[in-house]
């Protein structure tokens, strides 16, 4: 049985994650939203809220499951939960920068779990929770970029 997890804040979910989480669950037997906080970062949503709206977000995907991950690395967790894959979507050029060089310090630290990348698709290509969140933040129409609920959502932590 293939498992991966595919790691993140998911600050907010947006649609491009669901696309890259869509092409996964199509490939893996099992996948692992694996939820966490960004220590980088200040985050919109609670993780509860954050949980709530990937759920929502992926509940037609039979495979998918959505779980916490926190106070551990990525390589450990996805060990804990049976992965041997760490699924990971590229946008541009700089993500691969950053995120090929995470794959490598994956592999040293465990060399039994792979990192598989997928482009995002072209639809989605610029598209990025921050910017989500700084079009939301100035009232700004999100619905081409995330589901309804998250759509909602950020509307809802604006509004107040």
């Amino acid at each position: 049985m293939k498992i991966a997890i595919y790691p993140g804040s998911f600050d907010p979910i947006t649609n491009g994650h669901v696309d890259i989480i869509k092409r996964g669950s199509k490939i893996f037997d099992k996948l692992y939203i694996a939820l966490s906080n960004n220590v980088k970062k200040q985050s919109l949503f609670t993780l509860e809220e954050r949980i709530e709206l990937t759920k929502g977000a992926v509940a037609n995907f039979a495979n998918v499951e959505v779980i916490v991950s926190e106070n551990k690395l990525t390589v450990d967790f996805a060990k804990s939960v049976g992965a041997s894959i760490i699924l990971r979507g590229l946008r541009a050029a700089t993500d691969f920068e950053f995120e090929f060089t995470m794959a490598m310090i994956n592999t040293k630290l465990n060399s039994e779990i792979e990192t598989v990348f997928l482009t995002a698709d072209n639809e989605y290509m610029y598209l990025s929770s921050s910017t989500t969140k700084e079009i939301a933040k100035f009232s700004g129409d999100v619905s081409n970029f995330v589901p309804k609920d998250v759509a909602d959502a950020l509307k809802a932590k604006f509004d107040d």
